[in-house]
């Protein structure tokens, strides 16, 4: 079973984001994406690695053009720390396990 929640519109974006009591990542991509799909098992794993730290989410950017506008995501896959509400750190593109996992770690 997954930990990584999906995040369908925006109505769950605000319950399971921007609500939540604790920091969530998500990683915006798209199903035509290579890179998103390439970085689709390290974010798995960091959401298992982190799982009682933060919730992991991934949002379909062609089914969510307008959350997507609003938080300025120009590129995928970028993935977004959002805590209390509020974009704490970007990371833009493709990157390895190690990256990923010291990317969270510098933010909650």
């Amino acid at each position: 079973m997954s930990n990584v929640v999906e995040v369908q519109d925006k109505v769950d974006f605000e319950k399971t984001v921007i609500n939540s009591d604790k920091p969530v990542l998500v990683d915006f991509w798209a199903e035509w994406c290579g890179p998103c799909k390439q970085i689709a098992p390290i974010v798995e794993a960091a959401a298992e690695e982190f799982k009682n730290d933060i919730t992991v989410c991934k949002m379909d950017i062609d089914s969510n053009r307008d959350i997507a506008a609003e938080y300025g995501i120009r590129s995928i896959p970028t993935l977004v720390i959002f805590s209390k509400g509020e974009s704490i750190g970007t990371q833009i593109g493709a990157l390895s396990k190690l990256q990923l996992d010291e990317f969270i770690r510098s933010k909650i």
